[in-house]
């Protein structure tokens, strides 16, 4: 009896450990610095992401992505800065006419579209927010996932 106890409690660890590396591989936990989201997500909140590749956003979606690396490189702190990651809303995907009127900085090399493996982002709180308006397009290799929870709590 001892053994097949021993039996179901190791069947049921290593499917709780593949369980977690399937969450590790597939969600990230990532914390709101700052106000550039605001009304929908303040400082503190806590947001569930799933990885998905970029043919997967969406425009409206709220995604995670990798800070620019001119935002990382030395540049002055901004209120939105956090360690390395950005939260923000996708407005154009691969495809979607380039955004110039809401993002001037695009304006040079707007050939119609959204290129291939580019994304087009913004804060919801414009005043607070560092996003595609002074960085350009975030490269599909800097996207992360798409909000699925948000808010859960501080």
């Amino acid at each position: 009896m001892w053994v097949v106890l021993g039996l179901v409690a190791a069947g049921a660890l290593a499917s709780a450990v593949a369980g977690l590396l399937w969450a590790r591989r597939h969600l990230l936990l990532v914390s709101v610095v700052g106000r550039s989201m605001e009304p929908t997500l303040r400082a503190g909140d806590r947001v569930l992401a799933r990885r998905v590749p970029l043919d997967r956003v969406r425009a409206g979606d709220v995604v995670v992505v990798r800070a620019p690396e001119a935002m990382t490189a030395g540049r002055p702190g901004r209120p939105d800065e956090g360690p390395g990651l950005l939260i923000k809303r996708a407005h154009a995907v691969p495809g979607d006419p380039v955004p110039v009127r809401r993002v001037p900085l695009l304006r040079q090399g707007a050939g119609g579209a959204v290129p291939a493996g580019r994304l087009v982002v913004l804060g919801d709180n414009p005043p607070f927010s560092y996003d595609s308006r002074e960085c350009g397009y975030i490269p599909e290799p800097d996207v992360l996932g798409v909000v699925i929870r948000p808010r859960l709590g501080r």
